[in-house]
Order: structure tokens, then C-alpha cells, then sequence
């Protein structure tokens, strides 16, 4: 059996052609023409990925894209015909995992489907778990532990923590950021790296003086190790 994929699209002749492309790159593929029926296919069987149309009947895309980031991690592509940077921005912050705009060409979104697949498979032999004074970021479970309690952190927050986390004191631009973690080759408004960092900093500022979430002003921002600090 191939890998499952989950299209919700309301237009007929687009989730065909769709469907009729998976079908011959080997995928399983189920379909879902409004928000409600997706939710309902999603609880069925968990996909291996979500196609997902932002102009939905019921339920539109941010909507099911919300109840789904709810209990899951499940890799999302937004399908959409806007373009502007303002739902780009949205896209990442509620956590999809890539974003094409309409009309796309077939080979693209095959391209788009596979490099996400890719980008989002753990093998299970390696751990992604980083241990710091009063810190534990926890990637395999998505839990951050912040001076021994459990705090509650949206995917895309623990995401950009541990990636800079697990190169300490290297300094990452706004854009490097944006592609590395988002996986987006991002051209627009960066100002949703500051809004993730700043949420972040709200819940492990000032925890531990042996590390400390940084700004480099003019460049970027990183996870500075300050000597003496035990990583694990």
C-alpha cells in the first residue's frame, strides 16, 4: 500500500486531476469536498498528508486545519487562491507545513508533496530530545518542560525552540528560519519568526542563567550556551 493522502477540495475537475496524478506517483488517496466531511475522513484513519483547500463549504480550511493541529502533527499543504502575504502568514502560524496557490502545475505540487513527506519523517532510531539546565524540549513527544513543569507550546513554537536549540550559540536570519523550520522558500513578511520567538520567550525567559533565547540585533536570533552549562 502507498502512503495515504488526504485531499479536501470542493471543485470536482481539480480534486480529479488531483486524485488521477497520485494515483499514478503510487499514493493512496481519499477525498473530502467540505470541512466537515474532512474532519470525519481524518478521524477514520489518521493520513500520511493533508491536501487542504482554504475556500471550503461547512467547515473552511483554517478551520479544519485548527481542530486538526488540535491532536495532531499530520503534515498539511494548503491549497489556495490567495496569494497575499498576510494568509501566508497565517498558514505558518497555525502550522501548515507547506502552502500553493492556484492555479499550480501538477509536477509542482508532487515536488511540494514529497519534499514535506521527506522533511517530516523521524526515523525511529533517532531521538530528538534536548536536556539544559531547568529545560528539557522534548521534539519526539512535543513537550517542553520548563523548570520541571509542562507547558503548554503550539508545534510550530517547540519546532523553531529545538532547531535553535540544537545548534547552540549559531546565529539563524529571520529567512533561514522561515525556510529551516517552515520549510518555506519565503519571500514576504518575516515578522512571524519575531511573533514566535517572543511567545516563546514569555514562557523561558529569565528560567536558568546558563542559557538565554537571543537576539543579534541586525541578524537574526539564537540559543545562546553560556559556559559551564551541561547539555544532554
Amino acid at each position: 500500500m502507498g502512503r495515504d493522502i488526504l485531499v479536501v477540495e470542493d471543485e470536482h475537475n481539480i480534486s480529479d486531476l488531483i486524485r488521477m496524478y497520485l494515483l499514478k506517483e503510487g499514493f493512496d488517496v481519499r477525498i473530502a469536498g467540505d470541512g466537515a466531511l474532512a474532519i470525519g475522513e481524518f478521524q477514520k484513519k489518521t493520513p500520511d498528508l493533508i491536501l487542504l483547500d482554504v475556500m471550503l463549504p461547512v467547515m473552511d480550511g483554517w478551520a479544519v486545519l485548527s481542530r486538526i493541529r488540535e491532536t495532531s502533527r499530520v503534515p498539511v499543504i494548503m491549497l489556495t487562491a490567495k496569494s497575499e502575504v498576510v494568509d501566508r502568514i497565517q498558514g505558518l502560524e497555525m502550522g501548515a507545513d507547506d502552502y500553493v496557490v492556484k492555479p499550480f502545475e501538477m509536477k509542482e505540487l508532487i515536488a511540494r508533496i514529497n519534499a514535506v513527506l521527506r522533511r517530516t519523517e523521524i526515523p525511529n532510531d533517532t531521538s530528538k530530545k534536548l536536556v539544559f539546565d531547568k529545560l528539557v524540549i522534548n521534539l519526539d513527544g512535543y513537550e517542553l518542560i520548563v523548570d520541571g513543569k509542562k507547558v503548554d507550546t503550539p508545534p510550530k513554537e517547540m519546532e523553531l525552540l529545538y532547531h535553535l536549540a540544537s545548534t547552540p550559540n549559531k546565529v539563524y536570519t529571520r529567512n533561514q528560519l522561515l525556510d529551516e523550520v517552515w520549510g518555506f522558500n519565503y519571500f514576504g513578511d518575516s515578522r512571524t519568526v519575531d511573533v514566535h520567538i517572543k511567545r516563546l520567550r514569555e514562557k523561558v525567559e529569565n528560567v536558568s542563567d546558563q542559557w538565554a533565547l537571543k537576539t543579534v540585533w541586525g541578524v537574526g536570533y539564537k540559543f545562546e550556551l553560556r559556559d559551564g552549562t551541561d547539555e544532554g
